[in-house]
């Protein structure tokens, strides 16, 4: 198999600069501003974005430092396989995030919500559907008794280099 490398299209900003108290997930970080500067060679790609509320943002996990089969995430005591949880230590380091798109200025769009650290690479942006991205869900695992720690839990550095 091959290598599979991906382009840096931008730069998230935000005003965490290090893991640690980084909200967890974009709904533990409601109101919470940022911007994404994108590279000017794709601002053409930014045309008619403006259009949507909410936006996704796949980026790379840059100060995550390596992976295990298993992890103890933020929300839970005991130890879960790695591809139940959100933990940013996986085999490919990718983050997805969903934020609200507050304006776009040339190649800067101005974003609220978001749980990221300031500096990230930022690898692509789709625009968030209700239609396309919304299931009803029956079960949402481990996470079901502890979903309530949400708001109160932030990042405490387990995952950083």
């Amino acid at each position: 198999m091959s290598d599979i490398t991906y382009r840096q299209v931008g730069i998230i900003h935000s005003p965490f600069t290090k893991t640690r108290e980084t909200p967890i997930q974009p709904a533990g970080a409601a109101g919470v501003d940022g911007s994404v500067e994108v590279f000017p060679e794709y601002t053409p790609a930014l045309k008619d974005l403006g259009g949507f509320s909410h936006i996704i943002l796949l980026y790379h996990f840059h100060l995550s430092a390596g992976y295990s089969p298993s992890v103890k995430p933020f929300l839970d005591r005991e130890f879960r396989g790695l591809f139940s949880t959100r933990s940013p230590r996986r085999p490919n380091p990718i983050g997805l995030s969903v934020v609200r798109l507050v304006g776009i200025e040339d190649n800067i769009l101005h974003i609220q919500d978001i749980d990221i650290i300031d500096g990230t690479p930022l690898l692509d942006i789709k625009p968030y559907v209700p239609d396309f991205d919304i299931r009803e869900v029956q079960r949402f695992g481990w996470l079901e008794n502890n979903i309530h720690k949400l708001g109160d839990t932030k990042d405490d550095g387990r995952f950083s280099k």
